[in-house]
């Protein structure tokens, strides 16, 4: 099995900034994409940035410039760093990862870490 665990969410003021790490854990193989997703409440789940395994990044375009994301292939570890953070970016943060587990090497599967909640707020 694989477990994806979250860190680093919390509260900050407007303005501030915040680094969340999500690390992987399990019978890997290999992983691929990695990337953070976000959900406020009453809203629908929404990309925050991606990044494959060679370090090309994608960005949702509202958190360019903001946001970066970045990965230790070595601990199997995604993170996200945070900066000028607004009240509009309070929500569940997720991340997620392409796996491919020695179990059945070759298939790959998309696992979901437990969320860390940010809030934004003074």
């Amino acid at each position: 099995q694989v477990q994806l665990v979250e860190s680093g969410g919390g509260l900050v003021q407007p303005g501030g900034s915040l680094r969340l790490s999500c690390a992987a854990s399990g019978s890997i193989f290999s992983i691929s994409d990695m990337g953070w997703y976000r959900q406020a409440p009453g809203k629908q789940r929404e990309l925050v940035a991606t990044i494959t395994s060679g370090g090309s990044t994608n960005y949702a375009i509202s958190m360019e410039g903001r946001f970066t994301i970045s990965r230790d292939n070595a601990k199997n570890t995604v993170y996200l760093q945070m900066n000028s953070l607004k009240p509009e970016d309070t929500a569940v943060y997720y991340c997620n990862a392409y796996v491919s587990r020695y179990s059945d090497y070759g298939r790959w599967y998309t696992y979901w870490g437990q969320g860390t909640q940010v809030t934004v707020s003074s």
